[in-house]
């Protein structure tokens, strides 16, 4: 998988924890919202960055009072279609300030990239095929938006 950040590639530091293996002692960890509940002293006790994983039907609220401990909010597209996560990435911007990075994860294709950019995220997991071109192409291409 590509990371592209504001249509640029960028190397991807974040490690992805199992809900149920051994959480590492540091580097850049990416924990999901059950794992935070659960052991939720030990996952804020973390050294260095840290980052949550939240599917797009969770209700952000029960992470509200967590959010700003947070460097990086990762949002699920489970297909293309499904598109709650750009509400969720609007909340986390407008409702609850979140100024960390928000990374699109999941079923993304070229014709979302405006929009994702317009709802607040900065990185997408994009296949090895998209370029910063194609990125910049597809959020050039169309002028207009219907929403704020």
């Amino acid at each position: 998988m590509t990371l592209l950040e504001n249509g640029k590639i960028i190397d991807d530091e974040w490690a992805f924890v199992s809900p149920s293996g051994p959480l590492p002692t540091g580097g850049h960890v990416v924990v999901d919202v059950e794992r935070l509940q659960r052991e939720h002293s030990d996952v804020l006790a973390l050294n260095g960055p840290l980052a949550l994983f939240i599917e797009n039907d969770q209700d952000l609220s029960v992470v509200a009072d967590d959010i700003h401990r947070f460097d990086m909010i990762v949002l699920n597209f489970p297909v293309y279609t499904d598109g709650r996560a750009y509400s969720q990435a609007r909340q986390l911007r407008w409702n609850y300030d979140f100024k960390g990075k928000i990374r699109a994860r999941g079923d993304i294709l070229c014709d979302q990239f405006s929009l994702l950019a317009r709802s607040g995220f900065d990185v997408l997991e994009v296949q090895p095929q998209v370029t910063p071109e194609i990125y910049d192409q597809a959020v050039t291409e169309i002028s207009g938006a219907y929403q704020v």
